[in-house]
């Protein structure tokens, strides 16, 4: 009883060393180097499987644009979710680093789901005759990038840390109910969108040739989000200590 206590404890001992920036700034420097190369690495095996998968009976060669248009729209909910444990982690536990985790996340987020949106139109072009339709799954998930910018523009509006933090934190929170709409709007309403066919009650509809290329791409976005995420929040730790380094200053110059 006392080992498990005694692990108990120092997991917790772990995992609040890592709200020290100058902690959490060490591990990132250890982790980066080996997440950028098995990212790249799982990337580089994604491609090879991607590009030697068999064509759509229907689609052709065409299909092969879902094994990057399909990661990045996983990838641009995953972020926002991840946005939204990090504005809990402000508001409710009042971590030190949630706020840095959201405000570094927000523009990697904007980016994939960018990504997205474009690589949806053109898989869409030769599908449906058309850049663009407003139904509901493309609609959402322009409002989510609609989302992302403005959570940018508000952190960058506002120059007081505690009042962005807390504005940045309830904006996510709220517009996170838009997550589930994005996920279920191809069950909820008629769109051309197909309905999910990867993660499924009853499996995956997807041929293995054609789900393990998804799967494994997906993965090496994922690390590759993660090694950009934590190289993001570095930085971000490094720009507040410049400015607190400088306020320290302007401070001293007054008062010499």
């Amino acid at each position: 009883m006392s080992d498990i206590s005694g692990s108990g404890k120092s997991g917790a001992r772990r995992l609040s060393d890592l709200a020290n920036p100058t902690k959490f700034l060490a591990l990132a420097d250890r982790l980066m180097p080996w997440l950028a190369g098995i990212s790249f690495a799982v990337l580089a095996v994604g491609l090879y499987l991607a590009f030697t998968a068999p064509e759509d009976f229907q689609q052709g060669t065409t299909v092969r644009i879902m094994y990057i248009h399909v990661p990045f729209a996983w990838l641009s909910m995953f972020c926002y979710t991840l946005m939204a444990l990090a504005a809990l982690g402000t508001l409710v536990w009042r971590h030190p680093l949630a706020d840095v985790a959201l405000k570094a996340a927000a523009p990697i987020g904007a980016v994939f789901t960018a990504l997205a949106l474009a690589t949806g139109s053109i898989w869409g072009k030769p599908m449906w005759g058309t850049w663009w339709v407003w139904d509901a799954r493309l609609t959402s998930v322009f409002v989510l990038f609609l989302m992302y910018l403005g959570i940018l523009a508000l952190t960058r509006a506002l120059d007081d840390p505690s009042k962005s933090a807390r504005a940045a934190a309830i904006i996510t929170l709220v517009g996170f109910i838009n997550i589930p709409i994005i996920k279920f709007s191809v069950e909820w309403w008629n769109t051309l969108h197909q309905p999910a066919s990867v993660f499924r009650l009853d499996g995956p509809t997807i041929d293995p040739s054609m789900l393990w290329p998804l799967m494994v791409m997906a993965a090496g976005f994922t690390l590759l989000f993660l090694t950009l995420h934590l190289a993001a929040m570095r930085t971000e730790i490094y720009r507040r200590r410049v400015i607190a380094m400088r306020r320290i200053a302007a401070r001293r110059a007054e008062r010499g």
